[in-house]
């Protein structure tokens, strides 16, 4: 018995990690089987029989590839608009000197650490007063909104961790401001600049709560699948998650692998 509990004194951090990664997996997988499953009713809770007939047909279910599209089309701008706008404050906030800039970088942390529910009631109330029509604008600027604070985070923290030593050599050996910029430090910051992206990306598409208070009649594919669990679930949604799933396990892995 000394043997077991010696080997697993030895890779107790090894199994524990294990564990929890299996723990965290166990949604993806229970996602994974039933989209293979046939349900007689309506409610793809239990299992029934074995089919493909959902992959096959991913675009069975009226209306659920169109709020799909339209989720990807607004964390695509809403990356994009996050990522640029980002950028530019976390150079702001971590190159230069100015007044507010302490109360400006606790303001950044704001987004992040109060209730979605209370940005998007907010977010409401401003396109209310303000009589903006609720729909695809209104979802993109609440998202560009809440994803910038992860942005400039991501961001700034890679620039504050730059050697300025390596921009001085680049200005002695006679390179322009611009060519400093593109050659030396937008390299150096663009593991923190696709960080703060990939994180706006998913955290556009996978968000409801914001999304739902400033939708109107607009659906995107969060809040369809809200409401198809009230009416019954489609098998397809399951097809779709884990599509995403296996594009997002390849991105890293293919990241990984990039990266030696």
């Amino acid at each position: 018995m000394r043997a077991p509990w010696r080997w697993l004194r030895r890779n107790l951090v090894v199994v524990a990690g294990l564990a929890t990664l299996g723990y965290l997996t166990l949604p993806n997988a229970v996602v994974l089987l039933f989209s293979f499953n046939d349900p007689d009713g309506r409610f793809n809770y239990t299992w029934q029989r074995f089919s493909t007939d959902a992959w096959t047909d991913p675009c069975g279910v009226a209306d659920l590839c169109g709020s799909l599209g339209l989720s990807l089309r607004i964390a695509l701008w809403a990356t994009l608009g996050a990522t640029v706008l980002g950028t530019m404050t976390a150079f702001a906030l971590a190159r230069h000197r100015f007044r507010a800039r302490t109360a400006v970088n606790s303001l950044i942390f704001l987004p992040m650490a109060m209730p979605e529910i209370v940005m998007a009631a907010s977010l409401a109330t401003l396109f209310l007063n303000m009589g903006v029509r609720f729909g695809f604008w209104t979802i993109l600027i609440a998202h560009i909104m809440f994803c910038l604070s992860f942005v400039i985070t991501a961001v700034k923290a890679r620039v504050l961790s730059m050697d300025p030593r390596l921009e001085q050599a680049a200005r002695d050996l006679y390179a322009s401001p611009p060519q400093t910029f593109l050659r030396v430090t937008l390299p150096i910051a663009a593991p923190g600049i696709a960080a703060g992206a990939l994180l706006s990306f998913a955290l556009s598409f996978d968000d409801f709560i914001i999304t739902n208070f400033n939708a109107g009649s607009t659906v995107t594919f969060p809040m369809y699948v809200w409401g198809s669990a009230q009416r019954g679930t489609p098998v397809q949604i399951n097809v779709i998650g884990t599509a995403m799933f296996l594009v997002a396990v390849g991105c890293v892995l293919a990241a990984r692998v990039a990266g030696g």
